[in-house]
């Protein structure tokens, strides 16, 4: 039964941007009725996953013979894939939702029935992809996933830089759908159908390519460090709801493909999880490093994806180290923190870069520092922003401290394995994750001060207004959403539970519950007393100035004719930080101060840009096309050339050969 509802919700998920495709360019029907269809897809697919958490069936799912060699239409939803399954049915039509505003088809006749479209492709794709049980169909879905995608990033096709992202992200998704033919093709060789299903001995070498296979397919779609080089470009130009899915959800598919291939193995080396645990640690640092030196709204959020796909690795990471060392508890705390992890990152994401976007709508501009002074005009936007930053710093009593919480705990009770060599990696990652937590805070606090905070700097941000219901709701509810799971963990730690259980299914009799582990029931009670306090002194100092009377400005010092082009700005809010992280990032500093005794307007401007993409990636390929123009005499385009070519390949073999 939860397996035809998922697949009807696939299904009409696919179509529901077909009928828009036969409405008028201007008319506004065929959004709405791919909201309709959306809402339905969500209905039927999110009735299909959560039943799977709840009551988790023992069946065999779906199967269905095709014509395609070694394929099948094979589909199960077990508890691993409902968690993916209701975050992408559900983030995929609040964005549709607030899609109805932000992307009207009337002020986007050219573009607004292509984003529809591949916007219900997308989120059936997704949905299939997390679904699959046979290697085939898993790669038919990927690939109109990572296609529907390059739509999506592309909508404003006409904007070179949107082009530029496109192909980025192309080149770099098919870099990926490589490693994984390959990774397929290594595990039809250790199970000898394409069947996903396990057991399977992790200590063959074949089993060594697959999971180096797909960390790096995988790995490439998640936005790991190093490898998420499309991943800042793509968020920040794809328009803002189709960021919320990419960010939220989409690279979510390469977690899961991670956790889906590692539960095949029931006896992991150690070596998997420490690797997964060290990129896990590395995105995360120097995602959140990056992510404070742009200026970018939505480059500088998408940076921070890099930053929460390392701490789901961190959790993730640490469930292969228990499960290869047989400590049944650090896999249920690590497992349940990273897929918690996943569940909240796609609110608090979704909810950040929906708020973004409605900045963006009301301004014309990504660019922090020509914002200021929204918090008056945009009062729901800006109480959504503070939220979502507020869980994304993993601070209580929102749900981004809860996953962390699971790890944290985690994480200490590595320390006490007796192992020195899981001692000293459980030790790193914490404080790993605490510097992660530290930087996450003090970057919010430069965005949200820049962007809601001080007065205007711009005529475009003092015209600003709030946006409509059809925005505010999406936000409103992942907002709730961040709050339920804050509040409550205690609802959300058995589904947790049944997951791990379902991805080591071989030490499920030794797992305790993750309720019992970490100290989730004391949680609730500290999280209302906090959010008690925090109401009660918020509503005393809304009372103090609605009545106190304004006599000089917000930091004037001393200024008799303050401007705003005197308040802090987030390039120098954030210089200090960027400047621990000089080694790393390479920021672009130029400045041209004042000079004399009657100088003229100084200048400042710095820029982070991607150290893999711009420092290395760009670089080496002007050199490797430079070396490939001087290479071209050898495609001379003359049969005879190509010929000679043949001849002295077969004189060399029979020389080769016969020297043997």
């Amino acid at each position: 039964m939860n397996e035809w509802l998922v697949v009807g919700g696939i299904a009409v998920a696919a179509v529901s941007g077909v009928p828009g495709l036969f409405i008028g360019r201007k008319r506004s029907a065929g959004e709405r009725i791919a909201l309709a269809l959306l809402a339905l897809a969500t209905l039927a697919g999110g009735t299909g996953a959560a039943r799977a958490l709840v009551a988790p069936s023992h069946g065999s799912g779906l199967a269905f013979q095709w014509p395609v060699p070694g394929g099948e239409f094979r589909i199960r939803v077990d508890a691993l894939s409902a968690m993916f399954l209701l975050q992408i049915f559900v983030v995929s039509f609040l964005g549709a939702l607030y899609g109805l505003a932000y992307w009207k088809q009337s002020e986007h006749v050219d573009n607004g029935r292509k984003l529809r479209l591949f916007y219900g492709v997308l989120t059936a794709a997704m949905a299939l992809l997390v679904s699959a049980r046979n290697a085939l169909l898993f790669l038919a879905g990927w690939e109109v996933m990572a296609l529907a995608a390059f739509l999506l990033i592309t909508t404003v096709d006409q904007d070179k830089e949107v082009r530029e992202v496109g192909y980025i992200y192309l080149v770099a998704t098919r870099i990926g759908t490589l490693c994984l033919f390959a990774m397929f093709a290594a595990l039809f060789s250790l199970r000898g159908d394409w069947n996903l299903e396990g057991p399977l001995d992790a200590h063959r070498a074949l089993a060594a390519a697959v999971y180096v296979l797909g960390f790096i397919g995988f790995g490439l779609k998640a936005g790991m460090m190093p490898m998420h080089v499309w991943l800042p470009g793509a968020h920040a130009n794809a328009p803002s709801h189709v960021s919320a899915i990419m960010s939220g959800v989409l690279i979510k598919t390469g977690i899961y493909g991670i956790v889906r291939i590692t539960s095949l193995f029931p006896s992991p080396p150690a070596w998997w999880g420490g690797v997964l645990l060290g990129f896990g640690v590395a995105s995360g640092v120097l995602g959140v490093a990056f992510a404070i030196g742009q200026h970018d709204i939505k480059r500088l959020l998408a940076y921070h994806s890099v930053e929460n796909i390392g701490i789901i690795c961190i959790g993730i990471g640490l469930a292969l180290l228990g499960r290869a060392l047989g400590r049944p508890e650090l896999v249920v705390l690590g497992l349940a923190g990273g897929l918690l992890h996943v569940w909240n990152h796609g609110l608090f994401k979704g909810l950040l870069f929906l708020a973004a976007g409605s900045v963006i709508h009301a301004t014309g501009t990504r660019d922090i520092d020509r914002l200021g002074g929204l918090l008056k005009p945009m009062p729901r936007t800006g109480l959504a922003f503070l939220l979502g930053a507020t869980a994304i710093s993993g601070l209580p009593p929102l749900n981004g401290f809860i996953s962390e919480l699971l790890i944290y705990v985690g994480l200490f009770r590595a320390t006490t394995a007796g192992s020195g060599r899981l001692w000293i990696a459980s030790a790193l990652s914490a404080a790993g994750l605490a510097l992660i937590g530290a930087l996450a805070v003090a970057c919010f606090v430069k965005v949200f001060g820049a962007v809601f905070l001080g007065v205007p700097r711009s005529e475009a941000t003092a015209r600003a207004h709030e946006a409509n219901w059809k925005m505010t709701v999406p936000m409103g509810v992942l907002a709730l959403l961040c709050a339920f799971i804050g509040f409550g963990p205690l609802v959300v730690a058995p589904v947790l539970d049944r997951a791990a259980a379902t991805w080591a299914s071989e030490m499920a009799g030794a797992f305790s519950r993750s309720a019992a582990l970490a100290p989730l029931g004391h949680v609730t009670v500290v999280a209302s007393l906090l959010a008690a306090v925090t109401f009660t002194l918020g509503a005393w100092l809304l009372a103090r100035t609605r009545t106190a009377q304004a006599r000089v400005g917000t930091w004037d010092c001393g200024f008799a004719a303050p401007t705003a082009r005197m308040q802090y700005t987030s390039s120098s809010f954030a210089e200090m930080l960027v400047g621990m992280f000089r080694w790393a990032l390479r920021p672009s500093v130029h400045v041209d101060g004042p000079r004399g005794l009657f100088p003229a307007k100084g200048h400042f401007t710095s820029h982070v840009p991607d150290t893999v993409l711009d420092r290395v990636l760009v670089p080496g390929g002007r050199v490797a096309t430079r070396g490939f123009h001087w290479l071209r005499w050898v495609q001379r385009g003359s049969v005879h050339a190509y010929l000679l070519y043949i001849l002295v390949t077969l004189v060399w073999l029979l020389v080769w050969h016969g020297g043997r």
